[in-house]
């Protein structure tokens, strides 16, 4: 029987808003969507942490994680007008 995460970590906008008071909440709202994302493609937490030695050294891995989150905030930044 599959080990799934709770189905508060697989919402796809986390609050139900990309609205955010400052942007340093809007990357850190970025960070939380890209977990979700994850969380949604591999509800399996057993899978999931299996496959952390794969890539949680692996430079380009990390370096795509990134570059999800930049995505994401420039979505969020967006949203915001970009703080005025």
């Amino acid at each position: 029987m599959p080990n799934l995460l709770p189905e508060s970590e697989r919402t796809a906008i986390p609050g139900g808003t990309l609205i955010t008071a400052t942007p340093e909440e809007g990357r850190e709202l970025a960070m939380l969507i890209a977990r979700h994302t994850i969380h949604k493609i591999q509800p399996d937490l057993d899978i999931l942490k299996a496959g952390r030695p794969d890539y949680a050294s692996d430079a380009k891995a990390l370096t795509a994680a990134a570059q999800v989150v930049a995505i994401e905030f420039q979505t969020i930044a967006a949203a915001n007008n970009y703080w005025r």
